[in-house]
């Protein structure tokens, strides 16, 4: 925001203001007798301890000067607040006194009025000291939220309770109970803002408050005023039902209607009591605790522990994909949503038009839906330069391969892209579980060669697993990091193994799966008992919707490298059959002719019986509890073993693999965290119980697990 800019170099600096001992993120000034108290806490003007104790010390110089009639409270750089310092998250120093109470209060308490000055970004904590001075003008295009919900906790600092005073009742309880940012002009009339600010917005807010500094007190405060509804009860039960059945595995939106209802009937006083009571009820929960850990988990994926966060990037302004297939549209529409332009290459004319009418049409469902326009359909259809011949890959500056899955393909690829791509640019394949090191091996140029295994749909799904090969240079790793930020991936850094992170530990839950199959269980029961664990698709229907073959072909594979790794055949015969999934009618499920709705198959349970008594395998009940055990704890003992490998660098790394790739509940953290939320002591004893019955030698349990559970510790310490 360039008028923020411009006044925040006017302000006169206080240099080295501290407080006690600790040195303060907010600068003091004063213009025409209103104090300006800025934020400056960068990026976002966290209200960590210093902040907090910065702005006390400013309210008190302003209480204390008799020229200043008024008090702005404003944020430097990029926000107002974005709300709590994470740096500070699980620290002393997040609970040591000044808190964000007291902070409030004295914000609310002081004689002489201020004005919260807001621009940019106002969220959690940042709101909720904005709510608490008397009176608050905004600049259009503010962020205004409190997403405190989507760490399943509530707003702490009284959120609940002053929002709803200053908005209605309605459109408050949306916001907390959704955490949803609105933007500050849809809330210019809401009773939120005494004014909207066009033009400099210090200034306006200087005027402003001097015009109310001149004014006898006592000044307004949001808590005074009254909760004003037809019928609130009402409302507030048909929120609960609402949220009952849209967010039924998440306790922080029911607690958020219990404090917002509790203000309603008992008054802002006790509302408060409630709202802290339910915000410390919620920070011990472990939905609460997987939610967090998946917010702290994005982030620090990005940090790669040899790789500093100061590495100099490649410049990468175009792209080149080759293939147009679906996943090769699919990564072309990633750059092109990010306005970066593609040539994307396919070795006949008909592969290539598909591929660019398929891209237009996802577009034009986009725009049928009111999601993007057409000019931006159009903008975004310009970017693309289609082409037949490697020739017009010279000016990549990262050229992303997208071919068929066999090794001899990628040779003869990487060689001819040897041939005519600069240098320094990235060569980057988007294998699945193929070694980035032989692929990099058909260069001259290893260190340029990098891994970006995007998942299908390309276009939609967050995960990026970006694989490390032995090469590839420090600096290709960040840029390739900072590229899908921009194309708002989350990625995740691998090691060279087959299949990664992602596809190698799913190798050993099908596995389980499959042999419970033999035990006694059938494809339904399987995936109905993962799926109300929390699973977005159980393992049979993914595997009838990825294409049974495509797991067939990695068994016989294996059947070739690893002779001695026992599996079922039941899945073998299936494939024999025919039945691939749902692009032929039928896999473990029957489907009816363009409908992807999976039917148990009689055929098939038919068939998984047969086989159990052809085996002499005498089947049993197995219960749903041992279902999720043998499905989620393979996950984790494979994970453990690739972090002892040092595949990924933590276990968090493995935690947003699952909850951004592969469907596993978000509320429950990512296998890794739940292995630990369970206690790794008890998934110890659960997988020796396993090793010990049939199949028990698919259980070679991970030596880590062994010796964290035997110090009390888990995977995230």
């Amino acid at each position: 925001m360039t008028a923020h800019n411009d006044w925040t170099e006017a302000l006169a600096v206080v240099a080295g203001v501290t407080y006690g001992d600790r040195q303060m993120a907010v600068d003091y000034s004063t213009r025409d007798g209103v104090a300006v108290i800025t934020l400056n806490n960068p990026p976002v003007n966290g209200l960590g301890l210093s902040t907090r104790a910065g702005i006390m010390d400013g309210l008190d110089r302003a209480a204390q000067d008799p020229a200043v009639k008024a008090i702005v409270l404003t944020g430097a750089g990029r926000a107002f607040s974005g709300g709590a310092d994470i740096t500070e998250f699980n620290t002393p120093k997040a609970l040591q006194e000044p808190s964000l109470h007291t902070v409030i209060r004295a914000v609310e308490g002081s004689a002489k009025p201020v004005v919260a000055a807001i621009h940019s970004v106002a969220m959690g904590g940042g709101l909720e000291l904005a709510l608490g001075a008397h009176y608050r003008i905004a600049a259009p295009g503010a962020q205004i939220a409190l997403p405190e919900v989507k760490l399943g906790i509530l707003p702490g600092a009284g959120g609940t309770q002053r929002l709803p005073r200053a908005i209605g009742l309605e459109p408050a309880l949306n916001m907390i109970v959704s955490g949803a940012p609105v933007p500050s002009e849809k809330l210019a009339k809401s009773g939120l803002f005494d004014e909207m600010a066009d033009g400099d917005l210090l200034a306006a807010a200087v005027a402003f408050a001097q015009k109310v500094g001149a004014q006898a007190g006592p000044h307004p405060r949001v808590r005074d005023r009254k909760i004003v509804h037809e019928n609130a009860a009402g409302f507030i039960q048909f929120a609960r039902n609402t949220v009952k059945g849209m967010a039924a595995n998440y306790p922080a939106p029911h607690k958020c209607i219990d404090a917002i209802e509790s203000g309603v009937l008992n008054g802002f006083d006790q509302g408060l009591v409630d709202e802290r009571a339910g915000f410390l009820a919620l920070v011990q929960t472990p939905e609460s605790r997987a939610l967090r850990h998946a917010f702290f988990g994005e982030r620090a994926a990005s940090k790669i522990p040899d790789v500093p966060s100061d590495t100099p990037l490649r410049d990468i302004r175009q792209i080149a994909v080759i293939g147009a297939g679906t996943m090769g549209g699919g990564i072309t529409m990633n750059f092109l949503n990010a306005g970066i332009p593609v040539t994307l290459l396919e070795t006949k004319q008909e592969a290539l038009d598909r591929g660019i009418a398929t891209i237009r049409k996802n577009y034009d469902a986009q725009v049928k839906k009111g999601k993007l326009t057409q000019e931006k359909l159009d903008a975004r259809m310009a970017l693309i330069t289609p082409t037949l011949s490697y020739d017009d890959l010279k000016n990549a500056d990262m050229i992303i391969e997208a071919v068929f899955e066999e090794l001899g393909v990628k040779e003869q690829v990487f060689k001819r892209l040897d041939e005519v791509a600069k240098p320094g640019a990235i060569l980057a394949s988007n294998t699945s579980t193929l070694d980035v090191n032989k692929i990099a091996a058909f260069t001259k140029r290893p260190q340029d060669v990098v891994g970006m295994h995007f998942f299908s749909p390309a276009n939609v799904m967050k995960l990026l697993e970006v694989v490390r090969g032995d090469a590839t240079a420090k600096d290709v790793l960040a840029t390739v990091m900072a590229l899908a930020k921009k194309i708002r991936k989350t990625a995740v850094v691998s090691g060279v193994c087959d299949g990664f992170i992602g596809n190698r530990m799913i190798e050993q839950y099908i596995r389980q799966a499959l042999f419970m199959l033999d035990e006694g269980a059938l494809p339904a029961q399987v995936d109905r008992a993962i799926e109300k664990f929390g699973f977005a698709m159980g393992p049979f229907r993914m595997s009838d919707l990825a294409g049974n073959d495509i797991g067939w072909a990695i068994r016989k594979r294996r059947a070739l490298e690893y002779p001695d790794m026992k599996y079922s055949l039941v899945a073998d015969r299936l494939c024999e059959l025919g039945r691939f999934g749902q692009k032929t009618g039928g896999g473990w499920y029957d489907y009816a002719p363009g409908d992807r709705k999976a039917k148990p198959s009689a055929l098939v349970d038919e068939m998984i019986v047969a086989y159990s008594k052809e085996n002499g395998i005498e089947r049993r009940k197995i219960g749903d509890a041992e279902i999720v055990e043998r499905l989620v704890f393979a996950l984790a003992n494979e994970g453990a073993k690739i972090l002892e490998e040092k595949i990924a660098s933590k276990a968090s790394d493995i935690d947003m693999v699952y909850l951004t790739g592969y469907g596993f509940p978000l509320w429950r953290g990512g296998p890794m965290l739940y292995a630990d939320t369970v206690g790794l002591y008890n998934v110890e004893r659960a997988m020796r119980r396993y090793a010990a019955a049939p199949n028990g030698d698919a259980w070679e349990i991970a030596p880590s697990i062994v010796e964290l559970a035997k110090a009390g510790r888990g995977f995230n310490g």
